[in-house]
């Protein structure tokens, strides 16, 4: 699955979720899908155990479903 957002694009699958983000950086976060919590109301999605820990904020709940579809976990 192919998401973007204001910020880059979210690339996800039921096992790895990968956030490419925009700018000259071109920085791209990687995480298990073990690892990952969707946040509902603030539309984060943040990945922490393993030596990860991120977080990135999504444009809209609308988009935050179609992450939670795709990957197949619960938004909290």
């Amino acid at each position: 699955m192919n998401l973007s957002f204001s910020e880059g694009r979210i690339i996800a699958n039921q096992h790895e979720l990968v956030v490419r983000l925009n700018g000259v950086s071109r920085a791209s976060l990687q995480a298990r899908v073990d690892d990952i919590t969707l946040i509902s109301g603030a539309n984060v999605v943040t990945a922490t155990g393993s030596g990860v820990n991120w977080s990135v904020r999504l444009d809209s709940e609308e988009q935050l479903n179609q992450l939670a579809e795709a990957v197949g976990i619960a938004i909290q």
